[in-house]
């Protein structure tokens, strides 16, 4: 260590004489310490301490959101698999016809406010454009209802012109019927269609989430395609009792129909919103062990190769001073 005091201070008074400008001896100093070899790894050790510190805490971050995850899904998977119940009697009764050719087509996407959560949303977003290229045709019209902030950015960018409404925040507060319910009337009373076509992910395991398409037909398009023998449900097989008549019963029974499948859609993709977040976290917390296991093996070979320059600056200076 006193040979490098000595051949550091050596170098200053070298440098001093030829730099009267202030500013050019701070440059020399500079570039001094720059050719030092000690100097420069204290400060590539010093840069990968302060990275290994950035990973722990991101480390801490993903794990603590993947707990919070976690704990939500219980509870919003045993809601999810009761609200299943509600509208399957309508698929049975009024079917679930998604090759139906009609003018007018609403196309629904349910995507998650918040992101982190994989490529849920982008499932979402691609398969919607899919069906949009679709339906569309010279004598139909196509616009998009988007629930949810991340799927309303994404569509935005190129089909700005098509969105008919955008919700953002379903899902700051725990999703209720009677929530959902006002949101499909309000849906209904602003857009026309002859077919609404509801995109979510259905939940099937933490892992695991299926895009699905549900389509409800308006009461005009249930009665021509039970008149033309199309393929729908039971519908014809009951009988209508009372002074309503047929299309009111349809009516009742479509805005019904929409309000169970939104409510459960939301349900199902916010499942898989919790399911894909703890699946992306847990990703991101194994990725950051496995950077700070890379990054504590770079900090221990550039310490150990200081401590080794180190040794051998002392043993020459002992060496040159005895000989």
């Amino acid at each position: 260590m006193a040979m490098v005091a000595l051949r550091r201070e050596g170098r200053r008074f070298l440098l001093s004489p030829m730099s009267p400008n202030p500013a050019t001896a701070a440059r020399s100093a500079i570039l001094s310490e720059e050719f030092n070899p000690s100097g420069t790894r204290s400060i590539s050790t010093q840069v990968v301490r302060n990275r290994m510190k950035s990973v722990k805490n991101i480390q801490k971050i993903t794990k603590a959101m993947k707990m919070v995850a976690a704990s939500k899904l219980r509870a919003v998977q045993i809601r999810t698999e009761n609200s299943r119940g509600l509208w399957q009697p309508f698929t049975a009764l009024l079917g679930d016809v998604p090759s139906v050719d009609v003018k007018k087509n609403v196309i629904v996407t349910i995507t998650s406010d918040k992101g982190l959560c994989g490529g849920i949303n982008s499932t979402s977003v691609k398969i919607s454009k899919s069906l949009y290229k679709f339906t569309s045709g010279p004598e139909k019209e196509t616009k998009y209802v988007i629930l949810g902030e991340k799927g309303k950015v994404q569509m935005v960018r190129d089909s700005k012109n098509s969105i008919e409404m955008s919700i953002t925040e379903l899902q700051k507060n725990p999703l209720n019927y009677t929530q959902v319910s006002v949101l499909a009337d309000d849906i209904l009373k602003n857009v026309e269609y002859d077919a609404l076509r509801i995109i979510f992910n259905k939940f099937h395991s933490v892992v695991s989430f299926i895009p699905t398409v549900s389509t409800i037909l308006s009461p005009e398009v249930v009665e021509r395609e039970s008149e033309s023998g199309g393929k729908l449900g039971n519908l014809d097989s009951y009988e209508i009792e009372g002074g309503e008549t047929k299309a009111e019963v349809l009516q009742n029974l479509a805005e019904f129909q929409f309000s169970c499948v939104l409510f459960n859609a939301a349900l199902e993709n916010a499942c898989s919103e919790l399911g894909a977040r703890m699946s992306a976290m847990d990703s991101s917390s194994r990725n950051a062990g496995e950077m700070l296991d890379r990054l504590t093996l770079t900090y221990n070979r550039t310490r150990q190769a200081s401590i080794t320059t180190e040794l051998i600056e002392i043993i020459s200076g002992a060496s040159a001073l005895t000989g």
